[in-house]
């Protein structure tokens, strides 16, 4: 355990350093953000009634998103994995004496941390806004509680589905087709452009049993207080289970992708 957590430190140290990218990622959270309030908002004054969440409830599902971005973001890939194996220096994560899974799932964690980090200050301006623009407290302390853990489950489905997207690597010539098959997939179905309530029925029946539910919908529903109780209980298992099984898939399709592996060149 040890040896990930060095990993995680170097992956979290390395990342730091970009700062003026962070700075641009802030700048982009607050757009995308106000874009977003400012157009809920058009919908909800025409009959707010017909919708499915309170606005207030929809404004911190918002507001929450760009801040939590990157930790949710199943596209936020590592270029250094994608060329390692396109390359051949796969050769050398291979003869180091650290499992190749862990590695690269640490190093997946600690890049989507060090990003969220840098984001947390937006937190203190979307909680200053007037309503209804602003980000409001979540219902209760229950609540909060139970978005604590299911914000961590969140991120670790989505790091362990990305690391299925590393295992694709070693299949297919070029990682682009991939990632943008991922992009168009992902976006939508984890809540990430529209949130699951305002979906069809059906739809939502069928996306609910999927591992994209467990990922960020889990989390900015129960802060919000659009999952709540029981149902917020149930949300948290649902999310261990998809994590259990990711982590166990990934972990087979990767030994059976190595075991074929062949380098060429000196």
């Amino acid at each position: 355990m040890n040896k990930y957590l060095a990993i995680f430190r170097i992956r979290f140290i390395s990342s730091t350093q970009y700062r003026m990218v962070m700075l641009s990622l802030i700048f982009t959270g607050f757009a995308w953000g106000f874009m977003l309030v400012l157009a809920y908002l058009a919908f909800y004054r025409t009959n707010p009634d017909n919708f499915p969440m309170e606005l207030h409830e929809v404004i911190s599902y918002m507001w929450l998103q760009q801040v939590l971005l990157i930790l949710f973001s199943v596209v936020f890939s590592d270029s250094e994995i994608e060329t390692s194996v396109e390359t051949g220096a796969i050769a050398y994560e291979l003869v180091r004496p650290v499992a190749l899974y862990g590695r690269w799932f640490s190093r997946a964690w600690a890049g989507r941390v060090a990003f969220t980090v840098f984001r947390l200050p937006m937190l203190v301006v979307v909680f200053l806004l007037p309503a209804p623009y602003g980000m409001s407290l979540p219902p209760d302390i229950f609540q909060f509680i139970m978005f604590v853990p299911s914000m961590v489950l969140a991120a670790g489905v989505t790091v362990s589905f990305t690391m299925l997207m590393y295992v694709a690597i070693f299949y297919t010539i070029s990682f682009g087709g991939v990632y943008v098959l991922v992009i168009a997939a992902t976006a939508f179905l984890t809540g990430a452009v529209i949130p699951f309530p305002f979906l069809p029925s059906r739809l939502q029946t069928v996306l609910e049993v999927l591992p994209f539910a467990a990922m960020q919908n889990m989390p900015l529903r129960i802060y919000s207080g659009n999952i709540a109780g029981a149902d917020a209980v149930r949300g948290i298992i649902f999310q261990c289970f998809w994590l259990i099984v990711l982590v166990a898939a990934g972990r087979f399709f990767m030994s059976r992708a190595l075991k074929k592996v062949i380098v060429q060149g000196g």
